[in-house]
């Protein structure tokens, strides 16, 4: 007997006009979500470890960069496909505006940095995960977001293009900045909203990958994965 449990039953409902079509979940990833992470980043191929850090990255890098991330500090936000794996990430680091020699007048500046996994590419999941990053900062007293990537990061140019961030180009390397707008009631709403809707979603996924999980193990039972 097969079961498959992974589609989602919210997917219609969380649809804005109601049809049935893939939706993009940005949950908060936190310390439990670091091992997915691990996995997220050592799944990428050497060309995209190329793009997403600007440079050749072994595992052991990689590990540094995912155990060094400071969730007290900075904010990470990810998404879950339907079996549960982590298939973006979406890592937004704060500094001191100084670092960046910013003319901003607020006390900090952001960095945002985006991976999706090859599978996942083409569904916006990307420019999803900016959004969220961009209202964060809003919210929270930030209004000056950069990205920093290789000129021939193409998906990273691309989201840049369309938030229509400043973009400078320089040996190889890009430089893309976006002055942010104040915060307002709605931005403030819309980001709990999105944060309850993901964690509604990452929910579901999670005890549905864990009874998948539980089914495997019964006689007679095998699950489709």
């Amino acid at each position: 007997m097969k079961l498959n449990l992974f589609r989602n039953p919210f997917r219609r409902w969380m649809s804005a006009d109601g049809k049935d079509r893939p939706t993009v979940p940005v949950k908060e990833l936190a310390e439990r979500d670091r091992r997915r992470m691990l996995k997220h980043f050592l799944a990428l191929e050497k060309p995209d470890r190329l793009l997403r850090f600007g440079a050749h990255t072994t595992d052991d890098q990689i590990g540094n960069y995912v155990f060094g991330i400071d969730f007290s500090r900075d904010m990470v936000f990810g998404v879950y496909n339907r079996v549960f794996k982590l298939v973006a990430v979406g890592h937004l680091a704060f500094a001191p505006r100084e670092a960046k020699n910013s003319t901003s007048d607020k006390e900090r500046v952001a960095e945002f940095g985006v991976s999706v996994l090859k599978a996942a590419r083409g569904l916006g999941i990307g420019s999803k995960l900016f959004e969220r990053a961009a209202i964060h900062c809003r919210n929270n007293d930030v209004d000056t977001l950069y990205m920093h990537c290789l000129s021939s990061n193409k998906t990273m140019m691309h989201i840049a293009k369309k938030a229509g961030m400043e973009i400078h180009r320089d040996y190889g390397e890009a430089d893309a900045y976006l002055k942010l707008p104040a915060p307002s009631p709605a931005t403030v709403l819309q980001e709990a909203l999105d944060e309850q809707l993901a964690t509604l979603d990452y929910a579901l996924k999670a005890n549905t990958r864990a009874a998948v999980k539980l089914l495997d193990k019964l006689p007679g039972m095998k699950s489709d994965d």
